[in-house]
């Protein structure tokens, strides 16, 4: 406790030595016999203003709380609570209160009455109520004192969220937003949808900070298990915020359990967020969904200038490619930037140590929805004629340049749409599709995460998006690449509408194109036939690349770059091999088991192994490896 908070005590009790002496003045009179001067009470000390405001307390039920405090702190209090009259020890009743304060009236001890109802007092039943001791809620002792500690009962659950010491203004902006909702008579409960439960945090205690507020935080899973703990839980957070102005964040998983204890407290709490929780129970008050926007790329490029400090000038214009590559939440912006320092102080240098955090950002959370491709294939690695190479190339360039055209040159300023960069990669299985993916990885230094369609589609109505929704907002943080490898089972001509599901299935590829547009990294699709995708979702995408099934001379090229520099082979004939009518998929399989025959015969790679090789591999294709194809090997 602070110097200032000790004081508060003592300030205070000059002011309710007055309200103690009226009181003992109407215990030691008769009753019935009160001076009228003392009949309503002069100078109500401030904190009891603010409570009688708070809970609407009536002057009687005012004068009960000045007793029992009184019991506590006044040391004439106990002669006039029955001292002198034989009561041993001497205590306030029900009796007394009722007999000697002035307006007493009963329903000021009804269950449901103030008093009662909001725990102000213990009322330690023997016998009868009339005869009941009255005692003073130790919380609300240290409330009329001027402190606020948090009720020893909720604070195992909840902990302090401090102000961020920097937002960005697109988030001071929908703060001030929101707190003139918080304002209203009946605050509406406002539920945050973010990536990060730090971001969601961030701008709700923006908003309880412009409302005079504290903010409190409580998982849903750690709510207690029954409902009747549950509701005096509930009850006793109502008292907290209605006696300290404060406001709860709740975070609520996809339990059912824990959306039901979220709702359950949401519905009671004067001043309530809700993070994650996507499907809450119906309340009686009303829900608000807020999304928590990232920081735009100028806004992040001003984060990392202040978050970085000096070591902002080292970065060269560095800052701004990787505000534009990358889209990170204000937490994570943070948590990156000191990573980043870390390294600049274990010798890394500034851009690759920049680069590598926001890059790993994502990994967490992608590599729970999406199969992570480590990219090692080179340019030269990849085989395909020129016009689809330069392709590549721009596809390569454009994602590089993004921050250039697209701030500098004004283009994101224009529309927020069309600015994501999609590529449709189409051909046979084999040709190269998943290769070039990790070309342009690597080419990028970027992670590339393919996704399992099978995993993300789901037969339940609204659970695609949600999955797809999850993939890209983990993605966008890390501008990862996005490889939906095999799309062509979701991206079908578009069908026509015979019942609800046909018409949601329609919902869920818009919904992954609108995405996909609106991406600020890379994404790919793959199929094997471009004739199996619907001509408006083809008109969406960017960049359409053909991966042709191999010639002879790219067969050729294929073979000559296919082995690895530490491979030993014996003077390969690449002419031969290139006879050989197979994609390039099946040409690296022959070459991989060639090299394993090659070791248990201890010899380099010869092309008798190719030979056994590729009858294995032709066995699996279900063809038949011809005479032509294989002739003047051996």
């Amino acid at each position: 406790m602070s110097k200032r908070d000790s004081d508060k005590p003592k300030q205070l009790l000059p002011q309710w030595q007055s309200a103690f002496a009226r009181i003992r003045t109407c215990l030691r009179s008769e009753p019935g016999q009160i001076p009228a001067a003392l009949q309503q009470a002069a100078d109500i000390p401030p904190t009891l203003q603010q409570l009688t405001k708070a809970l609407a307390l009536s002057p009687f039920e005012q004068d009960i709380i000045t007793l029992c405090l009184g019991m506590e702190l006044d040391t004439e209090m106990a002669a006039a609570c029955g001292g002198d009259r034989g009561a041993h020890p001497p205590h306030p009743s029900v009796a007394l209160a009722l007999s000697q304060l002035p307006g007493a009236h009963w329903s000021a001890l009804a269950p449901d009455a103030p008093l009662r109802h909001w725990q102000l007092l213990q009322i330690d039943k023997h016998d009868a109520l009339i005869a009941a001791r009255l005692r003073l809620d130790e919380r609300l002792l240290h409330h009329l004192l001027g402190l606020a500690p948090l009720d020893t009962r909720l604070a195992p659950y909840l902990n302090r969220i401090a102000t961020a010491a920097w937002l960005p203004a697109s988030m001071q902006r929908q703060a001030a937003q929101l707190a003139a909702k918080f304002g209203e008579p009946l605050a509406p409960v406002l539920q945050l949808e973010a990536g990060d439960i730090n971001d969601a945090m961030a701008l709700a205690a923006a908003v309880c900070q412009s409302q005079r507020l504290s903010l409190w935080h409580i998982s849903a899973e750690n709510l207690p298990d029954s409902r009747a703990e549950r509701d005096t839980f509930a009850l006793l957070w109502q008292r907290e915020a209605r006696l300290a102005r404060r406001a709860l964040l709740i975070s609520c998983g996809e339990g059912e359990t824990a959306r039901r204890g979220a709702g359950e407290l949401a519905q009671a709490a004067p001043w309530v967020f809700v993070a994650g929780g996507e499907r809450l129970p119906a309340l009686r008050r009303p829900l608000q969904r807020c999304g928590v926007g990232k920081p735009a790329a100028a806004e992040q490029f001003q984060a990392w200038q202040q978050l970085l400090g000096a070591e902002a000038r080292k970065l060269n214009g560095e800052l701004a490619q990787v505000s534009s590559q990358f889209s990170l939440g204000l937490s994570s912006l943070t948590r990156a930037a000191g990573e980043a320092q870390q390294q600049l102080r274990r010798g890394q240098t500034p851009r690759r140590a920049l680069w590598n955090v926001c890059r790993d950002a994502a990994r967490p959370r992608l590599t729970a929805l999406a199969q992570e491709i480590e990219a090692v294939a080179d340019w030269e690695d990849l085989v395909l004629p020129p016009r689809e190479q330069q392709v590549m190339h721009t596809i390569c360039a454009q994602v590089r340049h993004q921050h250039s055209v697209y701030q500098q040159g004004g283009f994101a300023g224009k529309s927020r749409r069309g600015l994501g960069i999609s590529a449709l990669f189409f051909g046979e299985s084999g040709t190269g599709k998943t290769l070039a993916a990790e070309v342009l990885a690597k080419a990028l230094d970027l992670a590339l995460f393919r996704i399992d369609l099978s995993a993300v589609v789901n037969k339940y109505i609204g659970e695609t998006e949600k999955n797809l929704r999850a993939v890209f907002d983990a993605a966008e943080e890390g501008g990862a690449i996005l490889l939906f490898d095999e799309a062509d089972a979701l991206f079908g001509k578009r069908s026509d509408v015979c019942d609800s599901h046909d018409r949601y299935a329609n919902i869920e590829v818009s919904y992954l194109l609108q995405r996909m547009e609106n991406y600020r990294g890379l994404a790919i699709l793959t199929s094997n036939l471009k004739s199996a995708l619907d001509r408006a979702f083809v008109r969406r995408i960017r960049f359409m690349v053909e991966f042709p099934f191999p010639d002879r001379r790219q067969r050729q090229q294929i073979w000559q770059r296919v082995f690895p520099a530490a491979t030993a082979t014996a003077e390969l004939d690449f002419q031969r091999l290139a006879q050989l009518n197979i994609a390039g998929g099946a040409i690296r399989n022959i070459a991989l088991n060639a090299a394993f025959l090659a070791a248990e015969d201890a010899r380099p790679v010869a092309m008798q192994h190719i030979h056994r090789a590729a009858q294995v591999e032709y066995t699996k294709l279900e063809k038949q490896l011809t005479a032509a194809e294989t002739g003047g090997w051996l």
